[in-house]
């Protein structure tokens, strides 16, 4: 069960969050994470978060106080990590971040943290990058042609990736920790990438 959380940061226009967000069965989120959905028409089925950055907490007042979950400021854990619990708590086994670029350095390494855990997210959709975690797993891509891919090992390791369709075969790349595979490029634009072993984020960079 797919479930998408809204998160603070840039993320992706109003019109694509809409239609992404319309492939889940549950929508929560985050914080400011509740404006960028309420602008991409939704009404999300959970909020959660210490609600620091929300622009008013007039907002709050439409939904059922049970499904508003507030947490205090001074807290162990981000409104990320909350919100991605919460989904997981609700049975989703996949988890898509919609949000998160832009801002402080701090957020975006905490955000990119997350892939190195053992239970992860699936994808985390910024404004200007599409970026989906392979945990021995394959998938196939259909951008437009020259669109620039940078691939980056996750966990603990070893790491096998291939690829086909890329201008540098992954396949070339001895993987090791804190390496990366930075600014490939799709001549044709369709692509896939096998991860045989290890898990791998591979991040397509979108044009504004």
């Amino acid at each position: 069960m797919r479930g998408i959380a809204f998160i603070g940061g840039e993320g992706p226009p109003p019109e694509i969050s809409g239609k992404l967000a319309g492939e889940a069965r549950i929508i929560a989120a985050a914080d400011s994470g509740l404006m960028a959905a309420e602008e991409a028409g939704l009404r999300p089925d959970w909020i959660t978060g210490d609600m620091d950055s929300l622009d008013t907490m007039a907002r709050l007042e439409k939904y059922p106080p049970g499904r508003v979950i507030r947490h205090p400021r001074d807290k162990d854990y981000t409104d990320t990590e909350l919100v991605l619990e919460l989904l997981w708590g609700c049975g989703c086994d996949e988890v898509w971040l919609i949000g998160g670029g832009g801002g402080r350095l701090a957020h975006l390494l905490a955000i990119r943290s997350l892939f190195e855990r053992e239970k992860s997210p699936s994808r985390w959709i910024t404004a200007r990058e599409d970026s989906f975690c392979l945990d021995s797993s394959s998938k196939e891509f259909i951008q437009p042609p020259r669109t620039v891919v940078s691939v980056f090992p996750l966990g603990n390791g070893p790491w096998k990736i291939s690829s086909r369709g890329l201008k540098w075969p992954l396949g070339q790349v001895q993987w090791n920790r804190g390496f990366a595979g930075i600014s490939n490029e799709t001549p044709q634009g369709r692509f896939d990438v096998s991860a045989s072993e290890g898990r791998f984020l591979v991040m397509l960079e979108c044009t504004p």
